[in-house]
């Protein structure tokens, strides 16, 4: 294999700008991982405080077949 100082110039300031969208492209995958990773976790607690507030409407006997209209206000 040649080594680079025999490369045409052309051929390595493409070379070059490829290796630096290569790394620009695992730099921002590594940050999106991160923000999946978090939002994750932010969606694994909406999940158990959803849960918890059906089991609280729940065991408080609320029917849940309510309709809109009987939260209309009284000037209906």
């Amino acid at each position: 294999m040649k080594s680079s100082s025999s490369l045409p110039v052309d051929l390595e300031r493409r070379l070059t700008e490829l290796e630096i969208k290569a790394a620009y492209a695992d730099d921002l995958l590594e940050v999106l991982n991160a923000q999946v990773a978090r939002q994750q976790d932010v969606i694994e607690v909406l999940v158990r405080e959803i849960r918890a507030l059906r089991e609280r409407q729940g065991q408080s006997g609320e029917e849940t077949g309510r309709s809109l209209r009987d939260d209309l206000p009284p000037h209906y």
